[in-house]
Order: C-alpha cells, then sequence, then structure tokens
C-alpha cells in the first residue's frame, strides 16, 4: 500500500502524442495587429504511466489514506508547465477540493472514497480514468468491533501494540462493488462473505496481491502457449475476511494473511480441460514459483487444497511459505 512520503514518478513524453502550440488569431485580435495577439497552449495529452498499474500492467487502483503524498507516475505529451491538479470522486466530474499545483508530489483527497486524478490548466482538464486512487478509512476510526455500523472483529495487533495492522480499510458502498481494482477483478469480489446486508461494507487490499495474481494468470496463460492472460477465467472463493468472520471459517488459521487484506483463495481451470482438478493446483503453483523468481519484492504464501473443489492460497506476506491442505 502507497505509504507516506511516496513521490511522484517522472514526467515521460511520449512522442506519438505530441502536441504543438498553436495560435489562436480572434476578429479582435485581427483588428488589433500582431503584437495584440493571443497564443494559447493546448493542454498536453496526459495517462498514467506503465509504472503505475504494477509490474504485470493490470492493476487498477492505488490505495492510500487520507491527506498523504501518494505516487501517481504520468506522462505527458508535452512539457508540463503551469499545470494543476484536483481529485474527481468517480462517477462525478465534480472537483472535492481546490487545484494544486502539479509539482513533484500529489496530496490525496482528505476524505475516504474512490477517485480520478484530473489534471488542467486555464480551465481545461483532462481526467486519467486508467487508475483509481483509492483512499482508506484509518483503522482509527474503528470503534470496539465496528466501523460505521459494520461488524469487523479484532485484529491481533490491536492487543499488541498497533503492529501488523492494515494501513485502514476501503469503504464500499453498493454501487462501487463494480469497481475494476485489476484485469480481472472488482472491488466487490473481495468483500467478506459474511451475509452483512448493510452499506457501506469495509475492504482492506493490498495492491501488490492484484499484482501478484495478475502475473501468476499471465504464467498460466503462457503455459497454453498464448500471451493474452485476459481470458484465463478465475474463481476468486475468499478475498478478505474481517477477523470476526475469519474465526467461523473452518481450519483457518488465527492470524490469517486474509484479514490484511493481502491474500486470496482462487481456483482456475489452467490446462482448460473443463474441469478443477488437483493438477490446476499444481499449475497455478508453478506459476507462483515463477512469479515469485521473477519478482521476489512479491513472495508470500501458497496453499495448495485438495477435495471436492480444489484451489490455491496466494499471498504476499513477504517471507516464502508453503503447504497443502
Amino acid at each position: 500500500m502507497t505509504r507516506e512520503r511516496s513521490r511522484l514518478g517522472p514526467a515521460l513524453f511520449f512522442g506519438a502524442l505530441a502536441i504543438a502550440s498553436v495560435t489562436v488569431l480572434s476578429r479582435a485580435d485581427a483588428a488589433l495587429g500582431p503584437s495584440r495577439r493571443t497564443t494559447v497552449k493546448p493542454l498536453p495529452a496526459v495517462r498514467a504511466a506503465w509504472s503505475a498499474t504494477g509490474r504485470s500492467r493490470a492493476v487498477r487502483m492505488i490505495t492510500t489514506l487520507p491527506g498523504l503524498d501518494v505516487e501517481v507516475p504520468l506522462e505527458f505529451s508535452a512539457a508540463p508547465q503551469g499545470l494543476q491538479y484536483e481529485w474527481v470522486p468517480v462517477g462525478s466530474m465534480a472537483s472535492v477540493e481546490v487545484p494544486r499545483p502539479l509539482s513533484g508530489l500529489l496530496r490525496a483527497p482528505s476524505r475516504p472514497g474512490f477517485y480520478r486524478l484530473a489534471v488542467g490548466r486555464d480551465g481545461e482538464r483532462q481526467v486519467v480514468d486508467s487508475v483509481t486512487i483509492g483512499v482508506m478509512k484509518p483503522l482509527a476510526e474503528k470503534r470496539g468491533a465496528s466501523i460505521n455500523g459494520y461488524r469487523i472483529g479484532f485484529f491481533r495487533g490491536e492487543r499488541r501494540g498497533g503492529e501488523g495492522l492494515p494501513d485502514g480499510l476501503l469503504e464500499v458502498r453498493e454501487h462501487e462493488s463494480d469497481l475494476p481494482v485489476s484485469e480481472h477483478f472488482a472491488l466487490g469480489d473481495f468483500l467478506t462473505h459474511d451475509n452483512q446486508t448493510s452499506w457501506p461494507r469495509y475492504v482492506a487490499l493490498d495492491p501488490r496481491l492484484l499484482d501478484k495474481l495478475e502475473l501468476v494468470f499471465e504464467e498460466i496463460a503462457r503455459f497454453g502457449g498464448s500471451t493474452d492472460a485476459s481470458r484465463v477465467a478465475v474463481d476468486l472463493h475468499s478475498g478478505f475476511r474481517t477477523p470476526l468472520h475469519n474465526q467461523r471459517v473452518p481450519r483457518a488459521a488465527s492470524d490469517s494473511r486474509h484479514q490484511y487484506g493481502d491474500a486470496a483463495d482462487i481456483a482456475v481451470d489452467a490446462n482448460r480441460d473443463g474441469r478443477i482438478t488437483w493438477v490446476d493446483v499444481s499449475l497455478i503453483a508453478r506459476a507462483v514459483d515463477a512469479v515469485e523468481r521473477a519478482h521476489p519484492e512479491l513472495r508470500g504464501g501458497l496453499g495448495q487444497y485438495s477435495g471436492g473443489s480444489p484451489y490455491a492460497h496466494i499471498d504476499v506476506r513477504g517471507t516464502r511459505v508453503r503447504w497443502r491442505g
């Protein structure tokens, strides 16, 4: 998750979209002569850099806490001189805060929610819609076992001086559950399956997990001789679990990584034979090992589960752990 004082990536210029300055000559300007003509520089085209979408190029969300400096690498078609930025809630075009100069660091919105970055100058602006900024609700706003009426339970770290806690929780309203967070997943895929029906609901979600999962799907696609990971069909059994719900899951570890938003249980028909079997789980494990060799910063746990519905547990806890269940 994005930490305090992270930096804006360097502005990269993409020549294919380069736009030259133009001169706009109105009738009034023409009457005044060449010395009074108005030169207007068009707004440079802007987009999120590839590095904003993870190593997989398939992550669609960056998470942060309110008011922190957040890194959103951008590419511009021309020098980004005099540009300002503002935050626009997803599904709206109304800015939530005053524009700030686009210089060095981006300050995240002060309220939890889901936002897109808008860059502008002289009354024009462009919305960068390929990446969403998820501003989390600080865990400090949790009261007892609940947050805003949603029952969470207690994280182990709450009784141990705050160590090992998620940075915060994304506040999800019903209409936001379809918001894409990566090529394969929407926000609602990671909500706890605890039968609570009130909204908003809350979820911890580490973008590093999304990146690792998408890289695993790329490997699985290669097993079948394809470079198109989007065609890999995935069933996500379990994403985030509240501590309260985790206590009710049979055989779940008391400190399961699912509680911290960096674990998922998935099933994939990796060999494309129309069934989910132990062979598919073995192929997922092979893909995970390949991803961790290439990207050791994403190493973590891998659990292989057989039985009536085989699946694999994948996480990014930071240390390599393997088990079978």
